[in-house]
């Protein structure tokens, strides 16, 4: 299996407004500053790792209430 998934938050300030996994960080980046606004940052959490383990994290965020795509729940402000 590739290790092309990066684990990530997306961050405004000090607060995680978003927890996911990507294959282009700077991609992504760029749509949740669209989203969530110019002010955020992503920060890569932890190296590059295969699809199923980034998934298995992403539900782990969603557990640790981290707004995820699985929780259904996302801040934006």
């Amino acid at each position: 299996m590739a290790r092309d998934t990066y684990k990530y938050h997306f961050k405004r300030g000090g607060r995680i407004v978003y927890s996911g996994i990507t294959t282009d960080l700077g991609k992504r980046e760029q749509e949740h500053k669209r989203r969530f606004g110019e002010d955020g940052h992503i920060k890569q959490v932890g190296s590059a790792t295969t699809r199923e383990a980034g998934l298995k994290w992403e539900s782990q965020q969603t557990k640790l209430g981290n707004p995820t795509r699985m929780s259904g729940i996302l801040k934006t402000a």
